[in-house]
């Protein structure tokens, strides 16, 4: 009995692996319900128990990779230092580490979830948030938001296959967004305004 039960609940994650996978071999064009139930050894009727649709898989598997972003961010912005450059030296760090899937499975993702307006409301949302934050910082929010949307360009531009910088010349794309992060604090001290280190 608690296997079973154990089972019913663990099926959703089932599900969203089994579409991974499918994504990861060929892209979203072999994306439907009756390839995920085969590939996940359920029954149709049992995976549209949880997902409806594809686009209802297309979401959540957005979502699960959002929500894998939200956590490596705020991994990385812990391990900063506090000030106004940790949340942007966070978004940096977390591109050097995990911008591209070799594999294809983020250009696949990107590319269904852009033509899905709901897939891509958790990502709209957080970017509205991390914006929010940055506008927060006295002085520096423009220069903030720019740092972030060139990481966003150099990560997405990547994954859709519009460059293949690599090695040195990818890092000094990256050293200059980090110096451009590490330089926020003394551009927003103004006279009678100070930045907690």
């Amino acid at each position: 009995m608690t296997k079973a039960r154990t089972r019913r609940e663990d099926r959703p994650v089932i599900i969203l692996d089994a579409a991974e996978r499918l994504i990861r071999r060929s892209g979203t064009r072999t994306l439907t319900i009756d390839a995920v139930a085969a590939e996940a050894s359920l029954s149709k009727g049992g995976v549209l128990h949880h997902f409806s649709s594809k686009d209802a898989l297309i979401t959540a598997l957005a979502e699960r990779k959002l929500q894998s972003i939200k956590d490596d961010i705020a991994q990385h912005e812990a391990d900063q230092a506090p000030g106004v450059s940790a949340l942007p030296l966070a978004m940096i760090a977390h591109a050097k580490t995990s911008y591209c899937d070799e594999d294809g499975f983020p250009r696949a993702l990107l590319l269904a979830t852009a033509d899905n307006p709901e897939a891509c409301a958790g990502f709209n949302e957080f970017l509205r948030q991390h914006l929010a934050r940055l506008e927060e910082i006295p002085g520096v929010a423009s220069e903030a938001a720019m740092i972030t949307f060139a990481t966003l360009g150099l990560m997405i531009s990547r994954t859709l296959g519009f460059h293949n910088l690599e090695g040195q010349e990818l890092a000094r794309f990256f050293d200059a967004l980090e110096a451009a992060a590490r330089s926020l604090p003394e551009k927003s001290r103004s006279p009678g305004h100070t930045v907690e280190p």
